[in-house]
Parts: structure tokens; sequence; C-alpha cells
């Protein structure tokens, strides 16, 4: 039901929504959703329009970082593999979810749904990664450690710099491989390492 609504970004009414997704937003449902804070529903006549509250948003946005609950079916895990490459690109661009859904965000409140920055200091956070690895490595293709690049990059917290790097990473722009000596990592380049696709990636080449 939130997505649904996100979806369009603006007040639904049951109608619209059991049209869209076969079915309405009514009773115990509407009222837990209210409850929680997710979902602002008014009266217009006698049905009910609904909309994302600015709390409802966020809680899009972490959904695209976490996994499906329960026993999920496999559509539902594969459409949570989707919904993290979605999450990790929005990071990496800087972007919030009404940037990218919202056809009119000037019709939309002043200040509402607004994308707060996960990073301190100045400039692009991918140019910012483009000019430490630049500055780390002695030519074109060299490998440099993410030990030493996070050293470079040490004011982006890391729940805004993981993302990005395996943003660049899906898009190719940069390359992520595994220390093939595993015997000579530090505790600090282990600590270091980029998680993706099951493996720990510890250097990093640009061209």
């Amino acid at each position: 039901m939130l997505f649904a609504l996100l979806s369009q970004a603006r007040s639904l009414s049951n109608a619209e929504l059991e049209a869209m997704i076969g079915t309405r937003l009514e009773g115990s449902q509407r009222r837990r959703l209210n409850d929680l804070k997710l979902v602002e529903s008014q009266k217009s006549g006698r049905a009910f329009v609904h909309e994302l509250s600015d709390a409802g948003w966020r809680w899009c946005a972490d959904e695209l970082a976490a996994g499906p609950s329960g026993r999920a079916t496999s559509l539902e895990r594969a459409h949570y593999l989707v919904f993290g490459v979605f999450g990790r690109y929005l990071d990496a661009a800087r972007l919030s979810l009404a940037e990218v859904v919202s056809l009119d965000l000037k019709a939309r409140p002043e200040g509402r749904h607004k994308r707060t920055d996960t990073t301190e200091g100045d400039g692009d956070l991918t140019g910012r990664v483009v000019a430490a690895y630049r500055a780390l490595a002695a030519g074109t293709g060299e490998f440099v450690k993410l030990r030493e690049l996070r050293a470079g990059l040490a004011d982006i917290q890391r729940s805004a710099l993981d993302p990005a790097l395996a943003a660049m990473f899906t898009a190719r722009r940069v390359n992520l491989i595994p220390q093939s000596n595993q015997q000579a990592l530090t505790d600090a380049d282990r600590d270091a390492a980029l998680l993706i696709g099951g493996e720990h990636k510890h250097l990093m080449s640009m061209e």
C-alpha cells in the first residue's frame, strides 16, 4: 500500500487504489497506518483519500535497503534484489525518492520529502571518490587499497560511502577485487573491505 501511494506522489482515493492494485485502504488497515503516522487520510465527501506522510516516504526509502521478511516468495526476493540496486543508485546520486517519483515537486509543500545528506564536506560524492583515487594511484588502472581510499575520505560516513562504491562498481566505473594473497591482509584491510556478491573486495582501480 505504501509503495502504491509512493508511485503517484499525491493523494489517492480508495477507488483509485483499487483500480491500481486491486485493494482499498480501509478499516483497521487504514487506522494502523494512520496510527503509525505513515499515511495521512482525510475525508473527501463520503470517501477517504490517502497520501504518504514524511514518515511514510522515509519508510519506503529505508525499505529499499531492507530484505524480505518472513517466508518470502521467490518473486518477493527478486523484487528486493532490484530494490537494493535502486537504493544504491539513489545514495550514489544523492537523490531522494521524491526527486525520482514526483513529476511536479514545486507543487509539494516546501521542504517536504527532501533528502537528508549522509556525508560531510563539499562536493559530489562520486567526484570525491574519483579525486581520492587519483591522489593515491600511480597511474590509470592502478589498484589502490580500499583502506587507503577510506582514509582519504574519512569525513564521509561509511553508510554513504559503501553504497556509492557499490553503485560505481555496478555501473562499471570502478573495478573492485579481493586481495589474492589473503595472508597479506591486515586487520585494517579486512575492516575496510566492501562486501559485494558475497565476496570481500579489498582493492579498487579506475580507468
